[in-house]
């Protein structure tokens, strides 16, 4: 494994130009795209594709096309989860997500980070990524889009068009942008 790899999957500032995050990205596409390409009765090819380009895929799981990542191999999905139609998931670092997990339709989990006051850096394209977890049984609406180093907890509920900019605990209604904790579940 490389260092530029290796700089990604510890979290630190890495390129993303490096030969083998690039034979890796295309890797992920090129499954993506056979996924993306298969009909409504292929299910059965779909588990197998996704079985390939995901860290984890629990049982009773499903994800309907169109379905894009960067990796695919830092991502984990649980039992029964769900994840509908234009979900992007930026996987520079893990993505877990939990047991029993709905996700609506263009849901966005970012896990890449780019530097904010080093102009120069940003503009030589070195990037970081913080890791994204979503607990058990947690739903959310269309179009919310969670941000790097966030965590969801078990059993919460975000709002459709939110934007998680923050943790979320257990057993909660969130919403917004920047979503907050509107009430108690």
């Amino acid at each position: 494994m490389g260092e530029q790899k290796q700089r990604m999957l510890r979290g630190e500032l890495y390129r993303d130009s490096d030969p083998e995050l690039v034979a890796d990205r295309r890797r992920a596409q090129r499954l993506c795209d056979a996924f993306n390409r298969t009909e409504a009765e292929q299910e059965q090819r779909r588990g197998e594709l996704l079985r390939e380009l995901l860290g984890a895929f629990g049982a009773g799981s499903w994800i309907m096309p169109r379905f894009q990542c960067d990796y695919g191999f830092l991502i984990e999905i649980g039992a029964n989860s769900f994840l509908n139609y234009d979900a992007i998931l930026l996987d520079c670092a893990p993505i877990v997500i939990g047991d029993d997990v709905s996700i609506g339709p263009r849901c966005q989990l970012l896990t890449a980070l780019h530097p904010m006051n080093d102009h120069e850096m940003r503009r030589k394209r070195w990037e970081s990524a913080a890791p994204i977890r979503i607990g058990d049984n947690v739903w959310f609406g269309g179009g919310v889009i969670v941000c790097p180093g966030v965590t969801v907890g078990d059993d919460t509920v975000v709002g459709a068009g939110s934007v998680v900019t923050r943790d979320l605990p257990d057993r909660v209604f969130a919403a917004g942008n920047p979503a907050r904790v509107i009430r108690s579940l």
